[in-house]
């Protein structure tokens, strides 16, 4: 198979069931996200937690670090409808803790949580419970005998560091596993995952780690991820940035939709602009692309900087305007239906907007 076969052509995987979210099998990619307050305060990570569902998370991971935090979840779950991932690191009993209080499910680094007996009792714990359990191995937590033998955390190190965990799990019937192999690096991280594609058929957690803020992050993730789900590498998915979490859920919906794995809605293009462009654009096209965020109708609207632009260029888009000087040409499904003064642009391609959307419901 060439690498244009293998284009969105999605790679079989065993279903993992988490709450009420299957990752995996034929189920649709999942949008994940972390809460950034204290897990003990219920109060505010209920509120976060509820603010990212309503952007469109679909499962929400909370930090776990003590015991009054693994008790937390209980409260927390009986606010929150969607499920709740409890994120451990170095103690394996706040995991089992965390799924006796109703996790459904637990992330766990296998490189820092005390051995693979703590490991087993924690994927033992969860198989009782019917949560799931994700094994997240790292560049950073990859064994320091693999380092030596690859001389750095590459990605053969951590398929390798993965494949040890994952056997030895399997060995003992562990169930409701979902793994991830995450780098800093977009092409190690790749790599990984593409590597390990060949050795299991669990399904993976996707994303870039530490991919850091604003554009950059954004950057850095759209890259990392776009790669991995044109090859059908990917189940769920997390967009680490440093920010919020409504921005890491908003993020991902780009990037599935930009990719053609899911539609969550309406996707706006518009023109670079160039020396024929008398208005300015960017204003126009952010306040549409605002303005239909929340419309979960999915159609192509096109905003473009000239005539020549316009039902010509975005001849495919559903609805657009082409904005010139003294205001824009409506077009739909690339004929001319009309023409807009500058002041009335926005609010004149909103109503062309809501009358396909009519057009499409009749």
């Amino acid at each position: 198979m060439n690498a244009v076969d293998m284009l969105f052509k999605r790679r079989e995987t065993t279903p993992v069931r988490c709450g009420e979210v299957i990752i995996g099998g034929e189920s649709p990619v999942s949008i994940q996200t972390m809460t950034t307050t204290d897990t003990r305060d219920v109060q505010k990570t209920t509120a976060e937690i509820q603010e990212a569902v309503e952007a469109g998370a679909d499962i929400v991971r909370v930090a776990v670090p003590d015991k009054e935090a693994a008790e937390a979840i209980a409260s927390i779950k009986r606010q929150v409808k969607c499920p709740i991932v409890a994120d451990i690191h170095y103690d394996y009993r706040l995991a089992i803790m965390a799924l006796e209080n109703g996790a459904d499910k637990v992330r766990v680094n296998p490189g820092n949580i005390g051995g693979p007996e703590n490991l087993l009792a924690v994927a033992m714990k969860a198989k009782e419970r019917g949560a799931a359990i994700r094994i997240g191995v790292n560049s950073g937590s990859v064994p320091k005998d693999l380092i030596a033998r690859y001389g750095s955390p590459t990605p053969e190190a951590i398929v390798e560091a993965a494949k040890r965990t994952l056997d030895f799990l399997e060995d003992h019937q562990a169930t409701g596993i979902v793994l991830s192999l995450k780098s800093s690096s977009v092409p190690d991280t790749v790599r990984a995952y593409a590597l390990m594609a060949k050795e299991t058929k669990w399904p993976f957690h996707i994303g870039i780690t530490e991919a850091g803020p604003g554009i950059p992050g954004i950057i850095k993730s759209t890259a990392g991820i776009a790669s991995l789900l044109t090859i059908g590498i990917g189940d769920t998915v997390r967009v680490s940035l440093t920010g919020s979490c409504v921005e890491e859920v908003r993020t991902a919906q780009d990037i599935l939709q930009a990719v053609g794995v899911s539609s969550f809605g309406p996707n706006v293009i518009s023109c670079p602009t160039c020396g024929r462009t008398q208005v300015d654009l960017m204003p126009v096209a952010q306040e549409i692309a605002r303005k239909v965020r929340g419309l979960k109708i999915p159609m192509t609207i096109a905003v473009m900087g000239c005539p020549v632009n316009g039902p010509g260029e975005a001849r495919e888009a559903d609805v657009g305007i082409a904005c010139g000087r003294d205001g824009g040409i409506l077009f739909s499904h690339g004929k001319v239906v009309g023409s807009v003064r500058s002041g009335d642009m926005v609010s004149a391609l909103m109503n062309l907007i809501h009358e396909e959307i009519q057009r499409r419901k009749t």
